[in-house]
């Protein structure tokens, strides 16, 4: 593989590396409030946000390994672990440095995620938040195709993308959205009035207009008890209450047996 080459794919994979870190901050802000987005349900949103995740690691470790090839770029082993150190833009250089090293805490914890716990795994997660603007001021610095009209136009993308998503997740909306709905109440049954549904309360108005409490109208009110199913499964009819509908009824039968 010549230079040229080496020098193209790692300025591509850098390029799409910082995208797709965009996009898992961003999604990663969604998925975490529980929304859907673009159609897609919440658990959808998180899966593509999973899916980003692994995809920017891996073109991050591409972009990594071309570096690390390229002679021009005069990486060494320790100058990708250890920022400030490389021969080549060692400021912005070395602040890719530290967002690879952010990237590997995650990755690393989440890997060992169920020996560490969710409490210690998700206090590592947020350093995704502190990687992103480290990435992104690396690849606005050690970059060669800084003063592209391409690479600007990515800049302002991701930048307005992630700041869309800081500012919702600092938000009231973000909050109300996490608030478990409460259970709604049900709406009151209909009750049969002389064969109409209509509502057991009525609200009286005096003489001044202002309405008296409730009063409930028991004495039009078909009983509950006749529409019972009797022995034989049927409901008791309105004309006929059934025995249920009838105490004294089912006392005189008693005394008669």
């Amino acid at each position: 593989m010549s230079t040229d080459t080496l020098w193209y794919v790692a300025r591509g994979s850098g390029t799409v590396a910082l995208l797709l870190l965009t996009v898992t901050v961003s999604l990663g802000v969604l998925a975490r409030s529980g929304r859907g987005l673009a159609g897609l349900p919440g658990f959808a949103v998180a899966a593509v946000h999973r899916s980003a995740s692994l995809l920017a690691v891996g073109f991050v470790a591409l972009h990594v390994v071309t570096l690390s090839l390229d002679p021009y770029a005069q990486l060494t082993l320790p100058d990708i672990v250890i920022p400030f150190g490389a021969g080549y833009r060692p400021l912005w250089a070395g602040l890719g440095t530290v967002a690879l090293d952010l990237l590997a805490a995650i990755v690393l914890t989440s890997l060992l995620r169920r020996h560490l716990g969710a409490r210690s795994w998700r206090a590592v997660h947020w350093a995704a938040y502190a990687a992103w603007p480290v990435a992104f001021a690396h690849a606005l610095g050690a970059g060669s195709d800084t003063s592209t009209t391409w690479l600007r136009a990515v800049a302002v993308t991701c930048a307005l993308a992630v700041a869309g998503a800081v500012t919702w997740r600092l938000s009231v909306g973000f909050t109300a959205s996490r608030q478990p709905a409460g259970l709604a109440s049900p709406s009151p049954l209909p009750v049969t009035v002389n064969g109409s549904p209509v509502r057991a309360m009525r609200t009286i108005p005096t003489e001044d207009g202002r309405p008296e409490r409730a009063t409930r109208t028991a004495a039009t009110v078909t009983p509950l008890a006749q529409t019972i199913p009797g022995a034989a499964g049927r409901p008791g009819a309105a004309g006929r209450p059934s025995a249920l509908a009838r105490p004294e009824a089912a006392a005189d039968r008693s005394d008669t047996r």
